[in-house]
């Protein structure tokens, strides 16, 4: 069973306060296994660090071979195979060589007498907590072909969901990459030029030439790779910021609240949050355990933190609608429709429904974003090369206005 580090604050029945680690299936298995050595839970978070150095890296299969897997499967125990069978059958198709021998793999231990959900969890790295988690519902309910359906649809409308984004994204970063590249080429190779030739004139420059001659003086002289080092140090010190539970937590909150990225940003996560959610409730899979896996998923850090504190209030008695309506993450029309799956047992319906609803404002919000960054991005392009351009011929339509 694949386990996570976390770190926590307790205080013991002296009322003493003491810090530590402990792994676990997840965050309640770990806060059950703390209440059961008679200590009170203060914090319990994530240990990142000791995830970073559990992480294995190089592997080649992408999330299609896994969709792909998910729906054979469930097509062949639809038909009557048997679980051995099956995995015999994909083993020796799969694109993937990696996937071939992690699907080989799977066959021997359910061969041995393992369920094919805990065999699952030996390779974390193939299939996620939600893939062997659905997997577990399946087996218990006697549903294995569906739930694997289920987990091809979901896939294949995450994968959906993160396409449109990254298509909306792909144009401004190659126009700026293509911005960075222009300019560092005059800087470089075309202004030093330039310069000979003003030395030549021996005149005064125009203040515009003046700043673009002492601007590429500054990038080809040392001044200019202190600079870069500075740049390169400050990427660094972000990412690393980033990294930490309370930057990412800051980072992602910034990101919720910036003009034009920012609902794109909100609506993606709550399609994939609601879509998740949907699948793993159809696939009768605990609402606790549910909620824990969409906070991992949930691709923002504000967003997961707001299904944890959801989820605490849930296992309090709580209806799922009201601890999200108390959230300013989620809009009262989600809160509303899932308190009306609540009553009418259709939340897996409901959250479907509201899933394919953020999904098309998604994709209005990319068909926008790009309708407005394609003229802002070519007006910015043509100004910075137009201005460089003009600020170098300014010393010459200054020479023919004086011989005139």
């Amino acid at each position: 069973m694949a386990t996570t580090s976390f770190k926590y604050n307790v205080r013991d029945k002296t009322g003493k306060v003491i810090s530590g680690k402990l792994e676990g299936e997840n965050r309640e298995a770990v806060a059950t296994k703390l209440r059961q050595m008679g200590y009170i839970v203060l914090d319990l978070d994530e240990d990142r660090l000791a995830q970073l150095n559990k992480i294995q890296f190089g592997t080649s299969v992408k999330a299609k071979d896994i969709t792909i897997f998910a729906r054979q499967f469930s097509t062949m125990i639809n038909a009557g195979l048997s679980l051995t069978k099956c995995l015999s059958i994909l083993g020796s198709q799969s694109e993937s060589k990696e996937l071939r021998d992690v699907i080989t793999q799977l066959g021997r231990d359910v061969e041995a007498g393992q369920s094919l959900s805990e065999a699952m969890t030996k390779h974390p790295k193939i299939f996620p907590p939600i893939f062997y988690n659905m997997v577990r519902a399946g087996e218990t309910g006697g549903v294995l072909d569906e739930v694997l359906l289920r987990v091809a649809d979901l896939f294949e409308a995450d994968a959906a969901l993160r396409g449109r984004i990254k298509s909306a994204m792909t144009y401004p970063v190659a126009m700026g990459v293509l911005v960075i590249l222009v300019v560092a080429a005059m800087m470089v190779f075309i202004v030093p030029t330039f310069e000979k030739m003003f030395a030549d004139m021996d005149a005064a420059l125009p203040l515009p030439t003046q700043i673009l001659v002492n601007l590429s003086n500054g990038i080809t002289s040392w001044p200019g790779l202190v600079f870069a080092a500075v740049v390169i140090a400050m990427v660094l010190s972000f990412k690393w910021w980033v990294g930490t539970e309370s930057g990412r937590y800051t980072w992602d909150g910034m990101l919720l609240r910036t003009p034009i990225l920012g609902p794109m940003q909100r609506k993606s996560a709550i399609a994939r949050f609601t879509r998740t959610f949907g699948t793993l409730v159809a696939a009768g899979v605990p609402i606790l355990s549910a909620m824990d896996i969409v906070a991992d998923t949930a691709g923002n850090a504000v967003v997961a933190a707001a299904l944890r504190n959801a989820r605490s209030a849930i296992k309090e008695g709580e209806s799922i609608a009201k601890p999200l309506g108390e959230s300013p993450v989620f809009p009262s029309m989600v809160v509303q429709m899932v308190a009306v799956g609540e009553e009418t047992g259709a939340l897996d319906q409901m959250l479907t429904k509201i899933a394919d609803f953020y999904d098309e404002e998604v994709e209005r919000a990319v068909d926008s974003l790009t309708s407005i960054l394609e003229p802002l991005m070519m007006v910015f392009m043509g100004g910075i090369a137009g201005g460089m351009v003009i600020a170098l011929y300014l010393p010459m339509f200054q020479m023919v206005t004086l011989v005139e």
